[in-house]
C-alpha cells in the first residue's frame, strides 16, 4: 500500500488502494487499531473516487451540452 496522500492520487490510484484496503481488511489478520486506520483511510479513498467521477460526468455533461445532445444522466442502479 501507499502512503500517498489521498488527495493527489488519480481515480486509478485511488481505486487500486480502496481495492488494497478493502483485502487487508477481509483477511482479518491485522491489529485492531491498524484495522480502524484502515478503516478511516478507505472511507477517504472512496469519498475521494466519488468526487472524481462526479467531475467527469460534469465533464461529460458539459461536452453534451456543447454539441447540442440532452443532458442528465440516469443512475444505473435501480432501474
Amino acid at each position: 500500500m501507499t502512503d500517498k496522500p489521498v488527495a493527489e492520487m488519480s481515480f486509478e490510484e485511488a481505486m487500486a488502494a480502496l481495492e488494497a484496503v478493502v483485502s487487508a481488511l477481509e483477511k482479518g489478520e491485522v491489529p485492531l487499531e491498524q484495522s480502524i486506520a484502515l478503516y478511516d483511510r478507505g472511507a477517504a479513498l472512496k469519498a475521494h473516487c466519488a468526487a472524481k467521477l462526479a467531475q467527469a460526468e460534469e465533464k461529460v455533461e458539459l461536452i453534451r451540452a456543447k454539441e447540442g445532445r440532452a443532458v442528465g444522466t440516469t443512475p444505473v442502479e435501480g432501474l
